[in-house]
């Protein structure tokens, strides 16, 4: 899909938000925002989902050399479970554009809902595609988020995080089903949620066992009746 410039009638520095995360079974959801430099163009942006991953890290680092301004922001595996993970990108989303060192007058957010902002915004379904700044923020986002799946998946080697990036992939399912979820997982998503249920029913019957076990022994039928 081929990018394309549109005219918003607005004098003042235009920011792209995208997101990066809300897929994934564990893991922080993670926003970038985004200011390009009309005068150092970058060739090549696109949909970081249809870059390659070398692709993506080298225009990763050509964004962050040329851009006016940028900002990375995440919401945690906690705000996720406790605002649900539409909320919590929207929370992320704003973190981002709080943290330009440029204050936008216009910002533009793939998708089609809008985080709170104390400046004009518009949503563009499939904006990733068609605008070069959001663009970039989906190319921030994803990057920074497949880096933090990286860097945790040596402290949690059971799970493979560095391959499936969090996803619900066979491979993390049955790391799920084996090793039972860790503190990086949303504890609100349903495979999770079922790992962890399954995991306290099972904790919930040797504790009846038990407790029946010593009812009989403090509550023994009335001698009458033996």
């Amino acid at each position: 899909m081929q990018q394309v410039a549109l005219q918003w009638g607005v004098n003042g520095l235009v920011a792209g938000v995208d997101e990066a995360g809300r897929g994934p079974l564990a893991g922080p959801v993670m926003a970038a925002a985004v200011i390009l430099d009309d005068l150092h163009p970058i060739a090549g942006l696109a949909d970081s989902k249809q870059l390659s991953a070398l692709k993506r890290e080298r225009l990763f680092d050509e964004i962050r050399a040329k851009a006016l301004c940028f900002a990375v922001a995440q919401a945690s595996v906690e705000e996720i479970d406790q605002l649900n993970i539409l909320q919590a990108t929207l929370l992320a989303m704003r973190r981002a554009v709080n943290g330009l060192r440029l204050a936008p007058k216009l910002v533009l957010v793939d998708g089609n809902r809008l985080p709170v902002l104390p400046m004009r915004a518009q949503a563009i379904v499939k904006g990733d595609a068609l605008i070069a700044a959001i663009s970039a923020a989906s190319i921030l986002a994803k990057v920074s988020r497949d880096r933090w799946c990286d860097e945790v998946a040596t402290a949690y080697p059971a799970y493979g995080f560095a391959q499936h990036k969090g996803y619900g992939t066979a491979q993390h399912l049955a790391a799920l089903q084996s090793a039972g979820a860790s503190p990086l997982h949303r504890k609100t998503f349903a495979p999770v949620r079922a790992v962890l249920a399954s995991a306290l029913g099972a904790a919930d019957l040797q504790v009846v066992s038990g407790s029946t076990t010593v009812a009989c022994v403090k509550n023994p039928p009335p001698l009458a009746l033996l």
